[in-house]
């Protein structure tokens, strides 16, 4: 019995991952009193994407399933590139991950007056001095990993001078650029985050929360360690960028004597096709590449929401890519793998025809009009069905008739029947054809008998066809997306621009579709397949007089299936 469940506990471990497994043995030593206190800490200058979905749905969820806490904060350290509207988009977009921090909601700018104090407290421990030089005299002193730094001239000002200049760059006397705040820890470390790194700079810049109380601004690294310490956080869960600054994270909060949490890196999400820089994707947006943050086509949190990726569907994706310890690149079809499997699931099944063909019934009678029953969602027995208009006038996809088909085309063509889904069996009898040789008309005749697309003898017909009425429908604006770039890695060839990778089919609209009826007065990002055509949501442009889609993803993985 003791084998048995020693066997139990090590398949348990197993199926842990590295961070999981480092937190059940501190819960196990009773290390910070057994709490699990993670954070979620976000910059301000820019729109949250999928790679910061995943570190949400590690911080959140790691809280969650240790019965811990989890904070969302706002890195605010640098006025000049941080927005409300962008702190804003980040609360949306946690939210809509379906993650809650209660009332723990902070800034790193809550932390400003302690993080000077402690500065101060530094100069007096003759542990930081200010320093005269410019980042770029500053670079060339540096040294490499093999070469030590060369000394500033002013590492060994006294503590009094330091003391009366930091208080000088408080008050805002000096210019930007003009001095720094140092740390003093090293000249010849072979981690260059440990040469003399920069605790503060001068900004003279208005602070979204502050205003204009200060001009001096704390480094990342000075300040990142401090909120967490500040905040009692247990683990502090980075990306592997942030490996080598792990020295100066405990360095920092050691020479301050504060409590140190534990920082553990894991690997950043890399997905195909993307770029994941918040300066490339702020590029895209200023050069109006895309319409904006929340272009489907982006790889923003908004952008997949307006797209019609769903949370649960993020959030599947993130549990089944796993966290790991060395970087690697997550095929984007994984992603959109994970979309298709949630959203079949909950999407409610419509028919609409994109590239609209005309199929006049010759012997259904003329006015009439009778309502088809259809199912909702085979996939959910709760969501009930729904009645479609039928009439003897309709419309099909122009690809599903072929006027000279070879014998395995199973949809329509002369002399041939199809099923018409949910509502009968119909025959091609003619074709009417423009002046320039077009296909604009079908004529059809139809068998009453076969009402519900059910054989009425026993018959076998292989083709069925989606369709929607041709008088009682909404017209439709449908715009498909594909992938943002053409290769793989965007990034992966330094000699080129990034953009030249664009895909210029990336975005394609269809303005005359036709939807049947049921869709009508569908909130924004209303969830549908199209039935045969793929998963779609209503845009936020939609409106009571044309409504606009967007396709989601496709049934299937025609990007991997066509060789791309």
């Amino acid at each position: 019995m003791e084998n048995k469940n020693e066997n139990l506990q090590g398949e348990n471990k197993a199926s842990l991952n590295f961070i999981e497994q480092i937190i059940e043995n501190d819960l196990k030593n009773g290390k910070n009193e057994s709490r699990v206190h993670t954070r979620f800490p976000p910059e301000p200058n820019g729109y949250l994407h999928i790679g910061h979905a995943k570190s949400i749905c590690l911080n959140f969820g790691i809280a969650e399933k240790y019965n811990g806490l989890c904070n969302l904060r706002f890195d605010d350290t640098n006025p000049t590139k941080e927005e409300v509207e962008y702190v804003d988009s980040i609360i949306e977009d946690v939210k809509w991950l379906g993650f809650d921090w209660g009332d723990r909601l902070y800034y790193a700018s809550d932390y400003f007056d302690q993080m000077y104090e402690l500065a101060v407290k530094m100069i007096k421990k003759g542990k930081a001095f200010v320093c005269d030089l410019s980042a770029e005299e500053t670079s060339a002193l540096r040294g490499t990993p093999s070469i030590p730094a060369k000394p500033s001239p002013y590492r060994m000002r006294s503590i009094e001078e330091n003391l009366d200049l930091f208080a000088r760059m408080k008050a805002g006397e000096f210019p930007d650029g003009s001095k720094t705040l140092r740390a003093k820890i090293s000249l010849d470390s072979p981690n260059m985050q440990m040469r003399d790194p920069a605790m503060y700079r001068i900004r003279h810049a208005h602070h979204h929360r502050t205003g204009n109380k200060w001009c001096i601004y704390p480094m990342y690294d000075w300040a990142h360690g401090l909120e967490d310490s500040i905040e009692k956080i247990t683990h502090s869960l980075c990306t592997l960028e942030f490996e080598n600054h792990r020295p100066l994270y405990n360095w920092y909060l050691d020479e301050s004597e504060v409590y140190r949490p534990q920082q553990i890196e894991f690997a950043r999400l890399n997905l195909s096709y993307t770029v994941m820089s918040k300066r490339k994707l702020l590029e895209l947006v200023q050069q109006k590449l895309v319409s904006g943050w929340d272009d489907p086509r982006m790889p923003t949190i908004s952008g997949m929401r307006r797209r019609g990726f769903t949370p649960q569907a993020l959030r599947a994706f993130s549990d089944r890519i796993g966290i790991a310890k060395r970087n690697n690149v997550i095929d984007v079809s994984l992603l959109e793998h994970s979309v298709r499997e949630d959203l079949n699931q909950r999407a409610k099944r419509v028919m609409a025809v994109l590239n609209p063909l005309k199929v006049t019934i010759k012997n259904y009678p003329e006015g009439q009009s009778e309502e088809l029953e259809a199912v909702n969602n085979p996939e959910d027995e709760s969501a009930g069905t729904r009645m479609i208009p039928f009439s003897r006038e309709i419309y099909i996809e122009r690809d599903d008739f072929m006027e000279d088909a070879p014998k395995k085309f199973f949809r329509l063509a002369p002399g041939r029947e199809v099923r018409l889904r949910y509502a009968y069996f119909i025959t091609c009898e003619d074709i009417i054809k423009d002046q320039a040789g077009n296909i604009t008309e079908l004529i059809c005749t139809y068998d009453p008998l076969s009402k519900g697309g059910k054989s009425p003898d026993g018959r076998k017909v292989k083709g069925t066809l989606h369709w929607v009425d041709a008088h009682q429908n909404t017209a439709a604006q449908i715009r498909i997306y594909d992938r943002l770039f053409t290769v793989s890695d965007p990034d992966a060839d330094k000699e080129k621009d990034f953009k030249e990778h664009l895909n210029p089919d990336s975005l394609s609209i269809i303005e005359e579709a036709f939807v049947e009826p049921s869709v009508i007065g569908a909130e924004a990002l209303s969830y549908y397949q199209f039935e045969r055509l793929g998963y779609f949501n209503v845009d936020k442009d939609s409106s009571t007089e044309k409504m606009v889609f967007n396709k989601t993803v496709g049934l299937k993985d025609s990007w991997t299936k066509a060789g791309n």
